[in-house]
């Protein structure tokens, strides 16, 4: 029979360097490979043997968009093993860093990596030149994430301010006021976004039943970074200590990456589709709105839909940051909060929702504050085998409709478009140590 093969030998519009490989005989898809080849962080390792206080200032630089995200989860896990319970204001001001984080990131995804592909750019820079507005607004937009990450941070990339404890220094009520402002002023165009993307069709080739995984928020609400299990779409809920017998990780020839699946052998999908599908009857106010706008008929197991899912969470971090600088503004002023702690021995997992997903950190901590043990599970690592079984879909699917005659030109195109619609993070992911026996 024919063998024909679809390589991509570079994924663009993504965070690192990774491609796709395909091999198709006759009609029957053989082979589907998402390759992570950049080179690995080796972290775990690298934090063996190091004092607590030095995991978040070498964790957060696996990663210039999620150096926010790698510091609270470490910061928590880290707290957890000393037996430390932050007090409200301390995981307000890291909800506040988190939601800039969400904010920048989900920005950026949505209309310069994702956009272009549904509006028939080769890139947002060819985008700009039709729609200008809405450029300079994604831009704008994502300018205020890195500034509330620099103000609660310390900077907008890599927070310092950031300590076990607490805040090294508290912004002010003048600069909490500013920020507050800001983000109210982003709603009206950004729903005008959202206005704009309802008329996009979503091509039906990124369809398929999918498992999600996302932690349960800490209240009623929508997309709270803490959570306090680990929640699937079939019901099935778990503690967030046992992380490990809940997603088991395994390696790939073809990446430099780990790969995830349940327990049960399933692949599944964690990330911001994820969080809608397990609770998104919780959204109210304009995220609620845009929701109905994006979604009509409810949530849609396509992975195209990540990208509207994005949008969703945008305006629901506009929303929730408002809520969250009124909380702050109504405590008293403070120069800076950490609370007192005696070094111990102890283990501890921090587990939050990230732009991407659900992520993982534990350590494990001896009685002289020296980490004798350190896991990491990203959310792309959990996502790339579900990436590749939508990958093999999209491609049988365009095989059945157009056979032999399918353009490999436009498979290329559909298989970008899914793999972009997971946002991955390759240099998060990429972690394999491998050894020879």
């Amino acid at each position: 029979m024919d063998a024909r093969t679809v390589t991509i030998p570079h994924l663009g519009r993504v965070e690192g360097h990774g491609g796709i490989f395909v091999k198709i005989v006759g009609d029957k898809v053989h082979e589907v490979n998402m390759d992570i080849y950049e080179g690995s962080r080796y972290y775990e390792a690298l934090l063996k043997g190091k004092h607590f206080l030095e995991v978040q200032g070498i964790i957060t630089r696996v990663c210039a968009i999620c150096s926010a995200n790698h510091t609270v989860a470490a910061l928590t896990a880290l707290e957890k093993a000393l037996g430390i319970e932050p007090p409200d204001r301390i995981h307000r001001l890291r909800g506040l860093l988190l939601l800039g984080a969400t904010i920048e990131s989900h920005a950026l995804h949505v209309f310069a990596l994702a956009l272009p592909d549904f509006l028939g750019f080769d890139s947002v820079l060819g985008m700009a030149a039709k729609f200008p507005a809405e450029v300079a607004f994604a831009l704008k937009l994502k300018q205020l994430g890195n500034r509330i990450q620099e103000l609660i941070g310390g900077r907008a990339v890599h927070p310092v301010n950031t300590l076990v404890g607490g805040f090294g220094k508290l912004p002010s009520k003048a600069e909490l006021a500013k920020v507050r402002a800001e983000l109210l002023a982003t709603l009206d165009p950004l729903m005008a976004t959202v206005s704009l993307v309802k008329t996009l069709d979503v091509p039906e080739w990124g369809q398929q039943p999918t498992v999600y995984v996302a932690l349960r928020p800490y209240d009623r609400s929508f997309f709270r970074f803490r959570g306090v299990a680990i929640c699937t779409s079939k019901g099935e809920e778990y503690p967030l200590e046992q992380y490990r017998d809940v997603i088991r990780e395994f390696t790939v020839e073809h990446s430099h990456a780990k790969h995830s699946a349940l327990a049960s052998g399933e692949t599944y999908m964690v990330g911001s589709l994820a969080r809608l599908k397990l609770w998104g009857d919780r959204l109210v106010g304009r995220a609620k709105e845009a929701f109905d706008t994006l979604f009509p008929k409810g949530h849609v197991d396509n992975i195209l839909t990540n990208n509207w899912a994005q949008l969703v969470e945008l305006v629901h971090c506009i929303e929730r940051g408002v809520e969250v600088c009124d909380l702050l503004l109504d405590m008293p002023e403070a120069k800076s909060e950490l609370v007192d702690y005696e070094v111990r021995a102890g283990r501890g997992v921090g587990a939050i929702e990230v732009p991407r997903g659900t992520l993982f950190h534990e350590y494990e901590i001896d009685d002289d504050g020296r980490v004798v043990m350190a896991n990491v599970i990203t959310p792309t690592a959990q996502n790339l085998a579900n990436t590749e079984r939508d990958l093999r879909s999209a491609v049988e699917f365009l095989i059945r409709r157009d056979g032999k005659k399918a353009d490999p030109a436009k498979l290329r195109t559909s298989l970008e478009m899914i793999a972009r619609a997971y946002d991955p993070c390759i240099s998060c992911s990429v972690h394999v140590v491998r050894t020879d026996e």
